[in-house]
């Protein structure tokens, strides 16, 4: 790895992973085993992303007493069916192949509590392709053990990458503001569950429909840093 080259930081379900129904179904399910209505479908999809703790409590309309319970409903259908329902997005394994091969680190940061982003990516076999597979600590509702939030997730994603420079690559306006907040750029997918002009409105650096686009703009915002730091050296010379 040259000092140029700018480690990337993936978000998991909606950027590398289709769920296919494995997420929405099984809050479906868990919802009416508890004889909670369960919204639309755009408001499903809509919880694909955030802290599904958070969305179960604005979206969904949990009571507080009951969320622990639902929670633990839907883990155990996605355990059971949901992994197995996913899929992964075209162009994802071979742009993770390209970027083991050239010696660029990536890493996941995703809201899905660790162990199961961990277990999904196995599922798929390209958990070995990631030096760091960070996520949300596994009871969602208590005091947090770990990172807290998508902000806290990246945050511990840098740390493990041992750098304050990276890219992040994500479907939903919380990637983007979570890179923002820890001073990166975010490129968002617009493959995933984000509607219609939430990616540009949270600031993200440009929008992109397939992985050969993604891989050209990670590129070329290498290259930007790579002509600043360029500039830096030329200064400190003068």
């Amino acid at each position: 790895m040259t000092s140029t080259t700018v480690p990337v930081i993936f978000d998991l379900d909606g950027t590398l992973v289709d769920p296919a129904g494995g997420i929405t179904d099984g809050i479906a399910a868990a919802l009416t085993e508890f004889g909670i209505p369960v919204p639309s479908q755009d408001l499903l999809d809509a919880m694909v992303g955030p802290k599904l703790s958070d969305s179960l409590l604005t979206i969904a309309r949990v009571p507080p007493a009951m969320l622990k319970s639902v929670i633990r409903s839907y883990r155990m259908r996605y355990m059971d069916s949901g992994i197995a329902q996913s899929r992964l997005y075209p162009g994802i394994v071979e742009l993770l192949d390209g970027y083991v091969a050239a010696g660029r680190p990536i890493a996941v940061a995703t809201q899905k509590p660790e162990n199961m982003a961990h277990l999904l990516l196995v599922h798929h076999r390209i958990a070995d392709r990631f030096r760091f597979i960070r996520g949300s600590s596994v009871d969602e509702t208590a005091a947090a053990a770990g990172p807290v939030g998508k902000t806290g997730i990246i945050a511990a994603a840098l740390a493990d990458l041992r750098t304050q420079h990276a890219i992040m690559v994500g479907d939903r306006a919380q990637d983007v503001a979570g890179a923002i907040a820890n001073g990166i750029d975010c490129i968002g997918v617009s493959w995933g569950f984000a509607p219609d002009g939430e990616l540009e409105q949270a600031g993200a650096v440009a929008v992109v429909s397939d992985t050969v686009t993604l891989r050209s703009k990670i590129e070329e915002l290498e290259a930007v840093r790579a002509a600043a730091l360029s500039e830096v050296r030329n200064d400190g010379a003068v």
